[in-house]
């Protein structure tokens, strides 16, 4: 379970790997030195260096000598080339606790239900070391103990939402809950439907897209469908047309699996990226004419919302502690709808044909 689970966080794993977050050393030993534990040997050129930090540097193979890993015993020898990767000292990622407004729709002693608004990132990381939803939860449940741990940076999160989508996100209050609510995801018994506006008019009104995503060879920000089978991780979106308007769609989509970036990946590999979607292309004209008038209007849409159009619109659940079916639906964020409604407008003035 733990390694699917983990799943739902892999990008922060990766981008925590990219972000500066580890001390890289290359060294030398010089032609006197006599042959002494390696760990003792980097204590004594390293200031920074424990040997706790050694030792688990070395348990996870991370000091190299001419190449290859070797233990925290192992006696360096006159000429040996080593290369050690150690953990920073993690202060920069201590959750400070902000007074950042919440949208809460739901709330009790085990859970709470928010609103997440477009813009906010979820929990810290590369780039993202304050406002965050996690500085949020710990200004506003600073009283309780899952809220209450330093260097914890995903308290009571159980699920996330990407930064620049709005809507629905349950968060655990309890250690209990948070175990119970991680493993509905886990089992995939959790109800999760969003809307997103996708360029383009879909040949079936729905359907299925199955690919396995992972992160993109070519670009390490942004992730693909792999289609040997062999590469990614198994990834199911089922989606249906909402409404046709011109040369875009308003979709649902639900989610079977929860890989990161799902909806916007699949979309595009279906040959609609989200609208406005900058890592994916949709942040381009696609479909329609190529008037000027029509780019202008284009140009406006994308200014009026400045991000991918998707909104995590229902989200379902069992609660942990009742059993009770929670079942929780939400208004598309009003950006969403200013551009869906001046789509509608723009339509109904002229010939679709033009």
């Amino acid at each position: 379970m733990q390694e699917d689970f983990e799943d739902i966080f892999d990008e922060q794993e990766e981008e925590d790997q990219e972000s500066g977050l580890f001390e890289h050393y290359n060294l030398v030993v010089d032609a006197g030195q006599s042959q002494v534990r390696i760990d003792k040997f980097i204590v004594n050129r390293i200031d920074s260096a424990s040997r706790s930090k050694i030792q688990a540097a070395a348990d996870g193979g991370n000091i190299l000598v001419n190449g290859k890993s070797v233990k925290s015993n192992y006696k360096v020898k006159p000429g040996d080339e080593i290369s050690i990767v150690m953990d920073f000292p993690r202060r920069e990622l201590k959750i400070i606790a902000e007074d950042i407004p919440l949208d809460i729709v739901y709330e009790d002693d085990q859970l709470i239900v928010i609103n997440k608004p477009a813009g906010l990132v979820v929990h810290p990381g590369h780039g993202h070391y304050t406002g965050t939803l996690v500085n949020a939860l710990a200004w506003h449940y600073k009283d309780l103990p899952l809220f209450n741990v330093a260097n914890d940076l995903r308290p009571g999160l159980v699920h996330r939402i990407d930064k620049d989508t709005s809507g629905l996100m349950v968060v655990a209050k309890t250690e209990l809950a948070k175990t119970k609510l991680s493993l509905q995801f886990f089992e995939k018994t959790t109800k999760r439907q969003y809307v997103a506006l996708v360029w383009g008019r879909l040949k079936e009104p729905e359907g299925t897209i199955e690919g396995n995503i992972g992160r993109s060879v070519k670009d390490r920000q942004v992730f693909t469908v792999f289609t040997d089978g062999e590469h990614g991780k198994h990834a199911v979106t089922h989606y249906k047309l909402i409404e046709e308007i011109g040369y875009v769609s308003l979709v649902q989509c639900q989610l079977e699996t929860g890989r990161t970036h799902q909806i916007r990946v699949h979309m595009k590999y279906l040959g609609h990226p989200l609208f406005n979607d900058e890592n994916y292309g949709g942040n381009k004209v696609l479909w329609g004419t190529t008037f000027s008038k029509y780019k202008q209007f284009v140009n406006n849409c994308f200014k009026i919302l400045p991000r991918q159009a998707l909104h995590a619109k229902t989200l379902g659940f069992v609660h942990p502690t009742t059993g009770e079916e929670m079942l929780f639906d939400s208004e598309m964020a009003q950006d969403m709808q200013d551009v869906i409604a001046k789509w509608r407008e723009y339509i109904s003035n002229r010939e679709i044909g033009e």
